[in-house]
């Protein structure tokens, strides 16, 4: 009888199975009597995504755990029997307790299902026409795993598509990229135009005796280098400029400085560099002048001097970028300086000159061929200095022997203009440009051309597509170039 209830059992849960959409298994575990060990059993079940899976048991079920929810569910639908639901491709573990003690562990593999994975091929496919019109991109499934192959036109167009198929599961991104043109150089000319006037004015009255009515002394205001009378009566006259008067009869004489100057200073300064899209490119044409510095000084002990040095000249720092609307942007900082000796100072007996700099650091947006004045300046100073001898230099008529005046004017003008363009290279076998020399050169030793006198190795066919991660590759940044000295000030041998 036992026998046939057993049968029994199982006819009425094949006929369960076969009312459910997904697939089954059947599962039963004995129960080991109170009186023995409890031994654990394994089973292995295998769903479908979107299937279901019913597993029934002889004895009633006290408690069911799975492993990871998002890939499977379980639901107990009688004392005896649980339904397993496959939501996502995966493996877990479920882990089945029973009345008595018993326990039966299941290894769960849910895969996907071919019904639901062809129609979200299609989606795929469909999305990738849509986003990609005309680019020749192929989506294949294979264990879970995304692949695309094909050609596509830019990097922009490979991680587009890698977007879209990435909602599918991993992509392995197989696809090509049609080759890049050769990126646009920028070429920034720069101009600074400059003028600089200055004017200014002396006058002023100096008088002295060297023995006149037997008085010995001078009147001066001090200005322009006044001459001095000793106690001997001898004059010393260190600036007999501008006009210098004595009689000797009267032992009595003057200096008149009376001087009017004009200056005037113009620079023009055009570099001009060129630079890739997106890469920063430095110019200097100028020099580097040496100057001392004293270290390890201590108490009043002597320290050494080390000589560093500074550059000077014209110099073009900038970075150019092509933005998406064609436009340029622009990070430069142009810059022009010059050594100043007039405002020079000793520094351990060296003469170390000031740096009159003009500098523009700034940031702009220009289309080809477009000019921005991104800076200028207008500067007027005047200085007057007025002095003379109290109550002598405010009689009126005579007061202005005793009076000296100093007017300095000074007028700056400078304007910086930067003007970007795309330009081509020169095509092969066109003449350069070169100057025009207004003496020859000496005549060369030899008839001797200075080209390579072998043929040129044939050049390698450019190929019309290249793998992503070699286009990668490419476009990563390269290895700056070092230059000596070049962008910080560099140091020398010490004395």
């Amino acid at each position: 009888m036992k026998v046939k209830s057993r049968i029994a059992v199982i006819s009425l849960c094949m006929f369960s199975i076969s009312t459910l959409s997904g697939s089954v298994l059947f599962a039963q575990g004995p129960q080991p009597p109170s009186d023995q060990p409890r031994r654990d059993a394994s089973r292995e079940l295998s769903i479908a995504v979107g299937k279901t899976a019913l597993i029934d048991f002889t004895h009633p079920v006290t408690r069911v755990a799975i492993g990871l929810g998002d890939v499977a569910e379980v639901n107990a639908v009688s004392p005896t029997e649980i339904l397993v639901n496959g939501k996502a491709a995966g493996d877990t573990s479920l882990i089945v307790w029973q009345e008595g003690g018993g326990r039966q562990f299941f290894d769960v593999s849910v895969h996907a299902s071919h019904f639901s994975t062809d129609d979200t091929m299609s989606g795929l496919r469909r999305e990738l026409n849509l986003e990609l019109p005309g680019q020749n991109v192929a989506a294949t499934t294979e264990n879970g795993l995304v692949f695309l192959r094909g050609t596509v036109k830019d990097i922009t167009s490979s991680d587009r598509a890698v977007q879209i198929a990435s909602t599918m599961g991993k992509v392995v991104n197989l696809l090509y990229v049609d080759t890049p043109p050769s990126p646009p150089q920028i070429l920034l000319k720069v101009r600074f135009c400059s003028v600089d006037r200055s004017l200014e004015k002396q006058l002023g009255l100096n008088i002295f005796s060297t023995g006149a009515t037997n008085t010995i002394g001078t009147v001066n205001t001090g200005q322009f280098s006044p001459p001095t009378v000793d106690s001997s009566g001898a004059a010393t006259i260190s600036n007999a400029l501008n006009i210098f008067v004595f009689r000797p009869d009267l032992n009595l004489g003057a200096t008149l400085e009376a001087l009017e100057t004009k200056g005037l200073v113009e620079s023009l300064a055009e570099p001009n560099i060129i630079a890739e899209n997106g890469k920063d490119a430095s110019f200097l044409a100028g020099g580097e002048y040496p100057y001392p510095i004293v270290q390890g000084v201590t108490g009043g002990g002597a320290g050494a001097v080390t000589i560093q040095f500074k550059q000077y000249g014209i110099r073009l720092d900038f970075i150019p970028t092509i933005m998406p609307g064609g436009a340029i942007r622009l990070q430069l900082a142009p810059e022009v300086s010059s050594l100043d000796f007039t405002n020079a100072i000793e520094v351990s007996g060296f003469n170390v000159p000031a740096i009159d700099i003009r500098r523009v650091k700034t940031e702009v947006e220009l289309r080809n061929g477009q000019s921005f004045i991104i800076g200028g300046l207008l500067d007027n100073t005047e200085t007057q200095t007025f002095e003379k001898i109290p109550f002598l230099g405010d009689i009126p008529i005579l007061g202005k022997f005793f009076q000296s005046i100093q007017r300095t004017k000074n007028n700056t003008e400078l304007i910086v203009i930067v003007t970007p363009e795309i330009v081509p290279p020169i095509p092969a076998g066109q003449p350069l440009p070169d100057l025009n020399y207004p003496v020859k050169f000496l005549p060369p030793n030899s008839n001797i051309p200075m080209h390579n006198p072998t043929s040129p190795l044939p050049t390698a066919p450019e190929t019309s597509a290249i793998p992503v991660e070699t286009l990668m590759d490419s476009m990563k940044p390269e290895k700056p170039l070092v230059v000596e000295n070049m962008g910080g000030p560099g140091t020398g041998s010490s004395q």
